[in-house]
């Protein structure tokens, strides 16, 4: 969605700007180095790891350095990544710990009715009632569904899991959310 205002220039640690659509998305995080060629493992933070491949570029840490794949392959868990810009196990000691990110504007598309997280982030939500419960401020990740954390005016939060007899529907233009409260979750 595009604003008409002119947006704020401040940015926070992760290159997004205050307000609206982030700039990065975090994909990885640099572990430690492997060998001594310039060969790091990575963790991988992305459901889209396929997208991670020789020639793609990608941002390092917080200023955001920019780096091209050169190689990569799966070593366990963790990807094994090499970068054009790092030959030696110097230059990827310096870059451990750092996180990975990619532009938002290269993200892949999803299908209908799905979303990525900072989408939902924000949104008011309310029930089929009529009762506006709050803002969804975080999602949590769990093996069966996320769960939707809500706080409310008072600081209170409200989990609704993500299902469907709860998320009734999501309008992402007018950031709403409308859920249907089963008993119990307030």
């Amino acid at each position: 969605m595009k604003n008409s205002q002119k947006k704020t220039e401040s940015k926070n640690k992760m290159g997004s700007p205050s307000e609206g659509e982030p700039i990065f998305l975090v994909v990885g995080k640099l572990r430690r180095p492997h060998g001594l060629g310039g060969d790091l493992l990575m963790e991988v933070i992305t459901d889209f790891p396929e997208r991670l491949k020789p020639g793609v570029q990608v941002y390092v840490g917080d200023f955001h350095q920019p780096m091209r794949i050169h190689n990569l392959r799966w070593h366990d868990q963790l990807l094994l990544v090499t970068f054009e810009e790092c030959n030696s196990l110097d230059e990827a000691s310096a870059l451990r710990n750092n996180l990975i990110f990619v532009r938002a504007d290269d993200r892949p598309a999803l299908d209908e009715g799905e979303y990525y997280h900072h989408e939902l982030l924000g949104m008011l939500v309310r029930s089929d009632e009529g009762e506006l419960l709050g803002n969804l401020t975080e999602i949590l990740v769990t093996g069966a569904n996320d769960v939707y954390v809500v706080t409310r005016q008072d600081g209170k939060q409200v989990l609704l899991p993500a299902i469907e007899s709860v998320i009734l529907e999501i309008n992402p233009g007018k950031k709403e959310m409308l859920v249907h409260l089963i008993p119990g979750l307030v």
